[in-house]
Formats: structure tokens, sequence, C-alpha cells
């Protein structure tokens, strides 16, 4: 050894990573500098640094393929994988670069993601347009129309859009926190709110999770279980000699894999038996958001029959089918009416934004199915209806919302002239060899088709009774009743529109020389399916065209016809139409009303049919311009990305709060919309921190109410006089100025005046809960004013803070 020349030691040496000076002290076989050692431990820690990473991405594509339940295809998942594995990758590369610097990059790169994956479910469901036009309509109506989609949800543009950016900020945020930091539980937040939210989304509308969530479970003990280094980065394991290295590795694995199988083994095992335990359904969140809404045009497009018989050379589309045998006409449904209040028919549809593939409808038992493929387009037809065969099952060239119970189509952004789509139909055909011997169904399960309403006038009661007096069977029974009106009534093109009682009863009663007993096809269908019901035949009412399947179809190929519901066989149409150059006989040689049940000598007033509006009526998915819930646009920096992300979550609870109580005070029956303005009140007694409980009556509560309010607003008021008026309670409590108080109180009160709203709000529950039927729409107006002034009186006495909590909470939207 020379002068000068360093001297190893070995714990020098050691901590150099190789080993001793000592040729007995080394291994045997080991090459001398430690190579092999070093090599090793560098494999470890990549594949260490690799399992939290793998571990992100795992658990936000769980995400994804819980939320792919509930789309056709497989193309969302595949989306989302992306979407978690681009952002997890994306942080990784970056990790030497300034913390600061990453997020822009990150954003960046899910942008162009995002923009290829909104591209490629054009192209999946074949909508045309530019990719910025497709970008601009799903940033503007993607989370209303995610949550009004018909199940199963196609991947469109405006459907996949929030749920491929949302994976990307929760991979970038779980990235970030879990590899830069090292926290990796705080890290796998994102990824498990993401997660809850997918399953909220799905809902009912789904099989349980549990596979799904087992994995989420075993791939996060995975990544918790791995070492995460030293502080350094480097192996805990590194500075110990090679023998207790090799120990505590061995150890440390042991330890991983114990631990993982004994969370995996437990949730196995308690999982199935805490779910069994859970009696409720999760809560559908499409139950808060408003589908697409029609107008009355398109609501009762029965009316339409008489104005389309008077211009019948007018072209409303222009049709091309193709079909088993290719002759004979074709009939094209534009909308099936179920409900009928003795006024007006309805389509009573509640429509569900659907992609290209329907859901798949079960055929009758002892019917035939033939697939009948039309392309329409469109000429002069207006509204928001798409005819189509019935029963549609695909269409392609239009987005469109359905109601499966009705089988009816509309474009909620209305019809234009040129618009063209394809729809490929699943048509039945019953076998008409079973109709005499076949039954009816009856029960809750066709209770809507089978109501009528009040005020039938009396001769329609004992024509119907004695046409079903005369015919036992179901079928005799709409047999005889098509009969009668074919050969007693005739068919004009200049009848007044019109088919509720008074206008049927004239149609069927009144005396021909004053314009009775001649009708469009309104009339005939509107009374057969009257006539129908009151001899227990469930009925319903269809408006089409009569086609041949290939060219024009004009305004006079338009009319109604009903249909009847056989056990087994499905809907069957009836034609009570007379045949042509058939002159009827009077209705008095078959049927005579008696001397104190005249028929009605003058015609009903017309039904004026309303005018379409040009431009489509504003709803939740509607185009640019006409109110929905917006998207809001993207901006770069990950803490951007995140504050727009839970930005997005409170703007969807308050929409969906909006759209709750707005359901409550304004849909239904006045005994309903009582009942809504009472759990209006109820809630805001919870978000007061006052809850009420169960036992307790109307009164009760109403004066617990009054409590509530009059204590917030001491606090408020910092215990102030309140303004006397024990009268407004009639118990002696004093109100606080405001409070219980609408503008235009009861008759007498004035303008301002004192309003006893709770009280009164009890009493109307009250009366709905013992007398049904008896409320009227002025006092469900008035109890959803009332309900709206105290809601707003308790809460603009809570602290600021509060009332910005208020409308966002989601307490409500939980509680049935």
């Amino acid at each position: 050894m020379g002068r000068g020349a360093p001297v190893v030691t070995d714990v020098d040496q050691q901590r150099a990573g190789g080993t001793t000076a000592d040729p007995a002290r080394a291994e045997p076989g080991a090459p001398p500098d430690g190579s092999a050692q070093r090599g090793a431990a560098g494999v470890g820690r990549v594949l260490r640094a690799a399992v939290v990473p793998l571990a992100l991405i795992g658990l936000t594509s769980l995400a994804g393929v819980v939320l792919g339940r509930v789309y056709a295809g497989d193309l969302l998942a595949r989306l989302v994988i992306g979407a978690a594995a681009g952002s997890v990758l994306v942080s990784v590369a970056a990790r030497r670069l300034p913390s600061w610097l990453v997020a822009p990059v990150s954003v960046a790169a899910m942008a162009g993601w995002t923009l290829w994956s909104l591209r490629l479910a054009a192209a999946h469901a074949e909508l045309p347009g530019s990719l910025l036009e497709v970008t601009a309509d799903a940033a503007r109506n993607g989370i209303p129309r995610l949550l009004t989609a018909m199940i199963p949800v196609e991947p469109t543009p405006d459907t996949v859009l929030m749920p491929v950016v949302a994976a990307w900020l929760a991979g970038l945020a779980g990235a970030e926190v879990a590899l830069r930091t090292g926290r990796v539980l705080l890290g796998y937040l994102p990824a498990a709110g993401l997660y809850g939210a997918a399953l909220y989304v799905v809902g009912p509308n789904a099989e349980p999770a549990i596979g799904a969530t087992l994995a989420f479970v075993a791939v996060a003990a995975v990544g918790l279980a791995a070492p995460t280094g030293s502080p350094a980065g480097g192996d805990p394991a590194a500075d110990l000699a090679p023998r207790v290295r090799a120990a505590v590795r061995v150890r440390l694995a042991a330890t991983a894999a114990l631990g993982v199988a004994l969370v995996v083994g437990l949730t196995a095992l308690l999982g199935p038996v805490l779910a069994r335990q859970v009696d409720g359904r999760p809560v559908d969140p499409r139950r808060y958001v408003e589908p697409p809404q029609v107008q009355t045009l398109d609501e009762n497009p029965l009316i339409r029959i008489s104005g389309w018989a008077l211009h019948p050379e007018q072209k409303l589309l222009d049709v091309r089918t193709v079909r088993p045998g290719g002759a004979g006409s074709v009939r094209i449904r534009l909308a099936v009416l179920s409900d009928y209040d003795g006024v007006t028919w309805r389509v009573g549809a509640t429509y569900r934004n659907a992609g290209r593939i329907l859901p798949a409808a079960t055929p009758a038992r002892d019917s035939t199915v033939e697939t009948v493929r039309q392309q329409i387009t469109v000429a002069d037809l207006s509204g928001r209806l798409l005819p189509a065969v019935a029963t549609p099952s695909e269409v392609s060239g239009a987005r469109v919302a359905y109601d499966p119970a009705t089988g009816t189509l509309i474009r909620p952004e209305g019809l234009t002239p040129g618009l063209r789509y394809t729809v490929t139909s699943e048509r039945e055909r019953p076998d008409n060899n079973l109709l005499a011997t076949a039954n009816v169904p009856a029960g809750e399960e066709v209770a809507r088709v089978l109501r009528v309403a009040d005020g039938v006038p009396e001769p329609m009661r004992r024509l119907a009774a004695q046409l079903a007096e005369e015919n036992g069977a179901p079928y005799a029974r709409a047999a005889a009743i098509e009969q009668f009106l074919a050969e007693h009534y005739r068919v004009v093109a200049d009848a007044p529109s019109g088919h509720a009682y008074p206008n049927l009863g004239f149609f069927l009663f009144g005396p021909r020389n004053a314009g009775g007993q001649r009708g469009t096809s309104e009339q005939f269908a509107a009374a057969f399916a009257v006539l129908g019901r009151l001899s227990g035949l469930p009925t319903r009412v269809v408006v089409g065209f009569e086609s041949t399947g290939q060219g024009p179809v004009r305004a006079g190929d338009a009319y109604a016809w009903p249909e009847v519901l056989f056990d087994g066989l499905g809907w069957v149409a009836f034609d009570p139409l007379p045949r042509p150059d058939n002159e009827p006989r009077p209705v008095e040689e078959d049927f005579r009303p008696t001397p104190e049940d005249p028929p009605p000598s003058e015609a009903p007033a017309p039904t004026v049919e309303p005018t379409a509006s040009p431009e489509p009526a504003a709803a939740p998915d509607g185009p640019a311009g006409q109110g929905g819930v917006s998207t809001p646009v993207l901006v770069a920096g990950g803490g951007g990305g995140l504050l727009l992300l839970v930005g997005a979550l409170l703007l969807t609870l308050l929409a969906m709060r909006r759209s709750l109580t707005r359901a409550r005070l304004g849909r239904g029956d006045p005994g309903q919309r009582i009942a809504g303005a009472w759990r209006e009140v109820t809630d805001a007694l919870r978000l007061a921190g006052r809850p009420i409980g169960d036992d307790l009556a109307a009164t009760e509560v109403a004066g617990q109410a009054r409590q509530a309010l009059l204590d917030a607003h001491l606090r408020r008021s910092g215990g102030r006089p309140l303004d006397p008026d024990p009268a407004a309670n009639g118990d002696g409590h004093q109100t606080p100025a405001g409070a219980g108080q609408l503008p235009g109180g009861p008759a007498g009160s004035g303008a301002g005046g004192n309003v006893p709203g709770i009280d009164e709000l009890a009493a109307l529950l009250n009366q709905v809960a013992f007398a049904p039927g008896t409320a009227t729409a002025a006092q469900a107006d008035h109890a959803g004013a009332v309900a709206a002034t105290y809601v707003d009186g308790l809460r603009a006495a809570r602290p600021w803070w509060r009332r910005l909590l208020w409308s966002i909470h989601p307490g409500p939207l939980r509680r049935r």
C-alpha cells in the first residue's frame, strides 16, 4: 500500500452497497463487487415503484367498469380506462418536473384524449356534424343528457364527456398526492370518490357491483402493502447486511401477503352478509332531473286529424321501407295515446334520451315478429313526434328520446324539413285464429288503459252495456263496437275536431240534420276506445299514417285507429271506419236514447289545433341558449380542474334540489302537490336542525314549525321584540315579521296580510289524508305558496354560510 492510498473500510464498502474486503466474509459464488445484489435491488425498487401507479390506474378504471354497466357496449369503459392510464402515466413521467408544471401538462394531455374520445363516440353513434359542433353540444348538455338517458345509455359524445374528464382529473389528483408526497392512502380518495359517484349514477339500474367492489378493495390493499421506500427514495433494507436484508425482505413480503389475504378474505366473507342486511334500493338520480318535455301539439296529436283532412295533398313525409313480402300497406305510428280524462286523449309519456339501440320489447306469446326497415325524410310535418313503424328497436340519423311504455319517439330539437333518419322496427303480427277465444288482462298492470273518467253521458253507458250484453267474449265485444260504428256513422273531412264527452255524445247520438253521426277518424277511434273501456276492454288510440311503404305520405293519409290488448296476442288494431260507398243506417234503428236523456241538438265547440312553435321549448337537454345545466369549460391547471369538478358536483346538487322542489309543488293531482308542500316544510325543519318525529300529528308538527321559525328569528335578531299578532297563529305564539305572510292572502286579508300558513297547510294535509280527492287546484297552489314562504323565512334566519349549504344539501334527495 503506497503513501496516500485511500483506506477502504468494511463499513465504507457496506455503505457503498458492496461486500467486505475480507474474502472469508464474502458469500460463496458472489462477485467481489456485489453487482448482482445491486442489480437485484434496482429491479426490486423499479417493481415497487410501479405498484402504486398501477393501483391508481386500476382503482380509477374500476369506476369506468362500474359505470359502463348501464352503457351499451364497452366503449365507455375503454375510454375511462384510457383516461385513467394516461393521467397517471403523465404524472409518473413528469415526476422530475416542478410540481406547478405537472398540472398544465396533464390538462393539455387530457384535452387531447377527450377530443379523441368525443370523435370516436360520434363515429360510433354515427352522429353528423364537425368535431367542434359535437364538442360544443356535449359541453352544453353533457350532465342533463347523462341523467335523462335511457338505459342502456348510448356512448355518444354528450354521455361520455363527463366520465372521461372526471376519470382523468381523479387520476391526476391521486397520482400527484400518492407519488409526489408519498401519501398513498390519501391519494386513493379521488379514485374512491369517483367510484362512489359511478355507483350513484348507476343507482338501481344494474345488479349490485359486488365483484367490482371486491376488486377495488383488493387493488387498494396491494398498493398499500407495497413498500414505498425510504424518504430518499431508496430501499429500506439497502443499508443492511445481505443476509439481514434478505430476511427483512422476506418478512415484509410475507406481512404484505398476509395483510392482503386478510383484507380480501374479510371482504369476501362479510361483504355479502352486510349487503343482505340492507333493505332499501339505491336512489335513482334520474328521478330528480326533468326529462324532455313536449307541447300540447305533441301530447295530443289526435286534434290534428281534422286539420290534415282539410289539406289532403300536403306532403308530410317521404318513406322507403324494406319488409318481408314487400307488398301491401304499412301503418306508420306517430303517437300512442293511453290516457283519457273525459276531455282529451294524451300520450302521457316519460321520454328518456336514447341512443341508436332502443330497449328490446318482449313480444306477445302468440304473435310473430317481422323486421321492417324504414328510411324516412321529413317534409312539412311539424312538432317533435318522430314517425316510425311499431315497435322501433334501432334509430340512426337523429338524436331521439323514447317512451318504452307506449313506443313513442320524439326528437327533442323538433322536426325540420329535410331531416332524414332510418328506423328498424320489430312489428308484431297476432295470430288472428286465436282472437275469438282470447281473453283480456285485468289488474293494476292495465289500469291505465281501462280507466274511464267521470262524467260519461248516460246514453253512452247504455250503448256500451247493450253491445256487451249481446256479445260475451272480449273479441266479440270489440268486433260489435267496430261493426256498430262502421254501420251507423259517416266519415267526412270537414267535421270539427273534438273528442271530449260532449263531442262524442253529439257524434254518437246527435241528429243527422244538425251535423251529428258524422266525423273524422278522430271521433271514430275515440268513441271505440271509450265504449271499449265501458265494456271492460283495455283500449288505446293510435295516431299515424297509412302508407304503401314507398313514396310520399300526405296529410290525407293521416288517421287514427283504436287498439285492444289481448292476453298472449298483444295490442290488436281495429278499424271502425265505414266501408266506402256504404250508406250508414240511422242509429235509432238499433239504439234509441230514453226520453229523459234526449240527444244533443247542437254540436259542441270544436277543439282548436294549437300552433306549433318554430323553436323548440326549453328542455333540460335542449340546444344552446335554452336553459339546462351547462358543463363548465375546462381550464388549465390541476387545481383549477379539481375546482371545476367540485363546482360541477355542486351545480348538479343544486339542479337536483330545485327539480325536486318543482316536482313536489307542481306535479300530480292537488293532493299530491299538497303532500309535496308538506315535505318541503319537514325537509326545511331537518335542514335547520329541528327534525320531527314520524309519530307526530300534522297539527303538532305545525306547532313545532312555528316555534322553530320563532327561535331562528330570535337568534337572528339578537332578541329584538317581535310583531305582536297572536291571532295569526291562534295559540298565543308570536310570529316573526313576515312569517306566515303571503302576497295577497285569503279573501279579506288584503295584500300582505297575515295568513295562518303552517296551520292551514296542516289542515289541508289532513283533508288530503282523510278525504281523498276533495282538494282543489287552488288549494294546492296556496299550499305551495305557504311552503315556499315558510322555507324562505326559515332559511333567511340562518347564517350566510348555512344559507349557501342549504340549497345543495343532499339530505332531501336521499329521503323518500
